[in-house]
């Protein structure tokens, strides 16, 4: 029996396409009972020496992977090692019987209809991927390749080994994923076919035009649509009931606009121009914004409370309810900052208020009011904010209450000594009590420049933090005014009241015919004229300068450097800055270079306002000479010695050397050696002797060889002849010699003066010469004879 098993040749596989007989198909589907049957060693033998001869490549198994499973099991027995998909797995086992191969057939099959249905949706999305976009199409490539890998690794023998369960449980969600992909891929074709269908749409009837803005039209409590300024204007004119809500809306949103913009542009240096600018617009109507946009303003921008304080102060001398209602709301603000704990607005309220303070626009009991209130409970928070605000306000405390302020830093010492807040905060008292010892020195009062109001005019307020306080809210919300004209004309004539007459003259002017406004442009043309633009940036300047630099520096030879200069356009004046730049490039080289001597020469003669500012730039220069370095003083030296040399620059310049032992310092004795040696080697000692012996230029001399006094001559004459001219003073050493002759000649005149006037006051005094011989000579004769006298007594 196993000799004809093991000469029996397997039996071929076959698959659903073949046709089998009824008897056969009959026999497949009752399985028999008879055990199964085991393989031979000899077939065993021949299979492994087949597979060590010619071990299966991957393409193979890749394509006979249908194949194998079925002829294994054919054989009755599962080849050990790698299943179809190259996983090592453990064998499988043995066909029981025929039903196994009918289940996996079946299995197969369902197997072959998958791979179909995987070919058409390959088809299907090849199609569509023209349609898409690239990375969706890389998405989509991607995860059908992901579905393809998971679809080869899943085999029937895995499939074999698991569970009913676990089959059906996987066979769903493999239906349901492929039934939703169909259902995508059906609506994405529905779609396709509805954008590719020639179906004529009706064309949409175009939009009616938009109404014509109106003012009526203008919601919200805030104006909501933005209108540019000229067609406000238009539309202000265009109206032309002035008392209509509508008409009062819009000068609403101009004054809000112009009140906002004022107060955000205010500073410093322009708020005496912003004060009359404010002044003209209706603060009575819109005092309520007014306030609002102060308060606004200062908590952006604390740095800039005490001018906001200032234009408040200046406001207040003229319409003092404002300023009362905005005292009103920055205490409403503190309070309600205090008890929310919110410490910035706290820090923010304070500030202003200790402003108001300094301004008088509120009383002092206020400030200190508030003070006690802060270090009644002290926290840290609470001890900081006190500290910031006596710092603001403490000068004007110390003038106004002493006593009041002694109190609160006796409170601020008694904090300090408790030690129960951070140290932080007791670095901050022990700081202010230094600010107390200088006398708040660094924080003053009152800047001089925000000093706009006097103290006898301000008006002052006296406002308590436990008085109920009303903030007006309903002044900054528009509403209509039956007597908004009469309001607008009461305003206009306090306005020219406060103003002067010089608003009324513009209002007049701008109310006024096409004849005043021809009149008023003509005059604004002539004040166009008049005015002058100084640019006090000096940009044009430093252009300027750059471009000679870089003319100069860029230059091969003079000549080409002196051709591109004349070409810039200089103002009248801006020649001197030519002879300045000139003369720095030159300063700037390591040794001096003759090409800017050439240029300073060429323009020199070209035109004499040249020559004018290189005496300019001469006496400069030798009144700074200290400043400079020995490099850049050589430099300068030689180069007006060869102006000097070239007679490109008069020799008078040198008048304004003096050369004496008081007058000269090193670096001018320097600067003078240099000077005097380029000159010899440039003319020769012969030709600068005669130069400087000649008699129409001994005025401009007298100073370099002076002959005032011996000993400023002698500092010259040694000076001259330590740098090798000796040559130079030989007229000066003569007169050396002659001086003494010349001083006797000029002492005699002198005695022979002394001696006549004295022959004439000798005849006077010779009467009482012998007046005065005879009395002294009577008074020696009574001096003997009382010596006489005492010999005798004696003996």
């Amino acid at each position: 029996m196993a000799a004809s098993a093991s000469a029996s040749p397997p039996r071929r596989r076959h698959s659903h396409r073949d046709d089998v007989s009824p008897r056969r198909r009959k026999r497949r589907a009752s399985p028999s009972p008879s055990p199964p049957r085991s393989p031979s060693p000899g077939v065993d033998a021949d299979r492994r020496r087949r597979s060590r001869a010619s071990p299966p490549d991957s393409d193979r198994c890749g394509r006979r992977r249908d194949a194998k499973p079925s002829e294994e099991k054919e054989n009755g027995h599962a080849k050990p090692g790698r299943d179809e998909d190259g996983d090592n797995r453990p064998p499988r086992r043995d066909r029981v019987s025929d039903g196994e191969d009918g289940v996996e057939r079946r299995r197969m099959r369902d197997r072959v209809s998958d791979d179909e249905k995987e070919e058409g949706r390959r088809r299907r999305r090849a199609r569509d991927a023209d349609d898409e976009p690239d990375d969706r199409r890389g998405k989509r490539d991607r995860e059908r390749e992901r579905d393809s890998r998971r679809h080869r690794r899943r085999s029937p023998s895995s499939e074999s080994g698991s569970s009913s369960d676990d089959r059906r449980h996987r066979r769903r969600r493999r239906d349901e994923g492929s039934r939703r992909r169909d259902d995508r891929r059906r609506r994405e074709d529905d779609g396709d076919e509805r954008r590719r269908s020639p179906v004529k749409r009706e064309p949409t009837p175009p939009l009616p035009p938009p109404p014509p803005l109106l003012p009526e039209m203008i919601p919200g409590r805030t104006g909501g649509i933005y209108i540019p300024p000229f067609r406000m204007a238009q539309m202000m004119r265009d109206v032309e009931d002035k008392s209509s809500p509508e008409y009062q809306r819009l000068t609403w949103d101009a004054l809000k606009k112009s009140i906002n913009g004022l107060v955000n542009k205010v500073n410093a240096t322009n708020i005496k121009n912003i004060v009359p600018e404010l002044l003209a617009e209706n603060l009575v109507r819109g005092r309520g914004l007014f306030c609002q946009s102060c308060i606004k303003s200062q908590m952006a921008s604390p740095g800039f409370t005490d001018v906001l304080a200032a234009l408040v102060a200046v406001v207040n001398t003229k319409f003092p309810e404002i300023g009362q209602l905005l005292l009103v709301r920055v205490v409403l603000q503190l309070k309600r900052a205090y008890k929310r704990n919110d410490k910035p607005q706290l820090l923010a309220a304070t500030k202003f208020i200790a402003h108001l303070v300094n301004q008088v626009v509120a009383h002092e009991l206020l400030a200190l009011e508030l003070l006690t209130v802060l270090l009644e409970n002290p926290t840290d928070d609470s001890v900081e904010v006190a500290v910031g605000f006596v710092k603001e306000c403490g000068a004007m405390l110390q003038d106004l209450s002493p006593q009041g302020l002694h109190a609160i830093f006796e409170r601020f010492r008694g904090i300090l000594h408790e030690g129960e807040i951070d140290k932080r905060v007791q670095f901050l008292i022990e700081g202010l009590f230094a600010i107390r010892k200088a006398k708040f020195q660094g924080f003053p009062a009152i800047r001089p420049e925000l000093d706009l109001v006097e103290q006898e005019d301000q008006f002052t307020h006296e406002i308590s933090l436990e008085d109920n306080l009303d903030p007006e809210t309903n002044l900054n919300v528009f509403r209509a005014n039956p007597n908004f004209v009469e309001d607008e004309k009461a305003y206009e004539n306090l306005k020219r009241s406060i103003l002067g007459a010089e608003s009324s003259e513009d209002e007049e002017g701008s109310d006024a015919a096409s004849d005043d406004d021809e009149d008023e442009e003509e005059s604004d043309e002539e004040d166009e004229e008049q005015m002058e633009i100084r640019d006090r940036t000096e940009t044009n300047l430093v252009n300027l300068r750059r471009t000679i630099y870089l003319t100069i520096m860029s230059s091969v030879d003079f000549e080409e450097a002196g051709h591109k200069l004349m070409k810039i356009k200089l103002e009248p004046g801006q020649e001197m800055e030519l002879c300045i730049m000139l003369l720095e490039c030159c300063s700037q080289e390591r040794t001096y270079l003759r090409y800017y001597g050439l240029l300073g020469q060429r323009f020199c003669m070209i035109n004499k306002v040249y020559q004018e500012n290189f005496e300019k730039c001469f006496v400069q220069q030798y009144s700074m000479i200290h400043r400079l370095e020995t490099n850049k003083l050589r430099n300068v030296a030689k180069f007006f010695a060869h102006l000097l040399g070239t007679d490109a620059l008069p020799w008078h310049v040198l008048a304004y050397i003096r050369l004496t032992e008081e007058d000269t310092t090193s670096s001018s004795r320097i600067f003078i050696k240099i000077l005097f040696q380029e000159l010899s080697e440039h003319l020769g000692i012969r030709l600068l002797n005669e130069r400087l012996n000649d008699p129409n230029m001994q005025g401009s001399f007298e100073s370099i060889f002076p002959k005032d006094h011996p000993k400023n001559t002698r500092f010259s004459i040694n000076f001259f002849t330590s740098i090798g001219l000796g040559g130079i003073t030989e007229s000066l050493r003569e007169y050396l010699k002659n001086m003494p002759r010349l001083i006797m000649q000029q002492q005699k005149p002198e005695s022979l003066e002394s001696e006549s006037s004295g022959s004439e006051s000798g005849s006077e005094s010779s009467s009482a010469g012998s007046s005065s011989e005879s009395e002294s000579k009577s008074s020696s004769d009574e001096s003997d004879r009382r010596r006489s006298k005492k010999r005798r007594k004696r003996t």
